[in-house]
């Protein structure tokens, strides 16, 4: 099987110097792109920057702002028959670029942001992705009705989601606990460290992935 796995922040340029991003380590995205290359499955990892090691056997791609993430998943999509898209996507990006570094001057400062694309609402609308599609969802509230409407928003087979507002978990950590939310059932994932998830997660979107495509298989 051919897997696409988004991970890591994006940085949003705001000068030379300055950027805005967010606390995403991106270990559970590369604990996910080790469990498929164990798997012996073909994973293509594209990446926002993160400190950690490129899992051995994954074909990499490392970007850095939202924009560039977009243009690699929309050239590689249409290739794979999984996609999962974990990354921490800046959901604003500044509207200008300061050629030179802002200086402090003035007490305050008012930057113009505008919205990145949407990366996993376009891999139907836009990409035409026909595969099994996965998102990530990093709640602080409300974690299973955020992750439902995420799932029929933008069209996904499955959304993963998980509360950051917990500091043991999620961002930073070595560990997570996640909440499956599919059409017909939830599945929750107790804590654990987050390889050990991405093996648990790797084997059920297999074999939501193989029953999508051969409905007899659910029997």
């Amino acid at each position: 099987m051919k897997i696409l796995i988004t991970a890591g922040p994006t940085r949003e340029p705001l000068d030379p110097v300055r950027f805005l991003s967010n606390r995403s380590s991106g270990r559970m995205g590369y604990a996910l792109a080790k469990a498929f290359a164990l798997r012996k499955d073909h994973v293509l990892l594209i990446s926002g920057p993160t400190t950690l090691p490129i899992p051995d056997h994954v074909d990499y791609i490392p970007v850095e702002s939202a924009q560039e993430m977009y243009d690699e998943v929309a050239h590689h999509l249409n290739q794979m028959d999984v996609a999962i898209f974990c990354a921490a996507v800046a959901d604003y990006t500044p509207a200008t670029i300061a050629d030179q570094k802002i200086k402090k001057s003035e007490d305050t400062i008012t930057i113009t942001l505008k919205k990145t694309p949407d990366i996993l609402g376009s891999a139907r609308s836009l990409m035409n992705f026909g595969g099994y599609l996965v998102g990530f969802a990093a709640e602080t509230e409300n974690l299973e009705a955020n992750a439902r409407r995420k799932l029929e928003t933008k069209l996904c087979d499955m959304i993963i989601a998980n509360d950051v507002s917990q500091v043991v978990i999620g961002f930073d950590s070595h560990e997570n606990e996640v909440l499956i939310v599919e059409a017909a059932e939830n599945t929750a994932l107790p804590r654990d460290s987050k390889e050990h998830l991405a093996r648990h997660i790797a084997e059920i979107i297999m074999l939501r992935s193989r029953q999508k495509n051969d409905p007899a298989a659910r029997s």
